[in-house]
């Protein structure tokens, strides 16, 4: 069955940084765009980051732009996304999956969504 893992999420303060993990099980990871989603409790699923299939092309929510960074290896089926300067409001379950046509925001487009990593940032 395909599916990422996610991993790296943590307890952090404002102004930290932390690094998420999303590793791909029973798929070829080159040939997809992978999304990173977050969603806080109460609200609906946010898009965060997309990196297409061959790397060349990245997007970052309003949000998180010039914060967040998002990166692949597909030597190791995984793709990673730094996060810095962490805010309260990022505080969120962070999900990864994957979508066989350009990078986009509707989640709809994705599969093989993980279980998520807990975020949360605070004093």
């Amino acid at each position: 069955q395909s599916q990422f893992v996610e991993s790296g999420g943590d307890l952090v303060q404002p102004g930290g940084s932390l690094r998420l993990s999303c590793t791909a099980s029973g798929f070829n990871l080159d040939y997809f765009a992978i999304g990173w989603f977050r969603q806080a409790p109460g609200k609906e699923r946010e898009a965060v980051s997309c990196i297409n299939a061959s790397g060349g092309g990245t997007n970052y929510g309003d949000s998180v732009k010039d914060r967040f960074a998002i990166s692949r290896d597909n030597a190791k089926s995984t793709v990673y996304l730094q996060m810095n300067s962490l805010k309260p409001e990022d505080t969120a379950t962070y999900y990864c999956a994957a979508t066989d046509t350009w990078c986009t925001w509707n989640p709809r487009s994705f599969s093989s969504w993980g279980q998520g990593t807990q975020v949360t940032v605070s004093s």
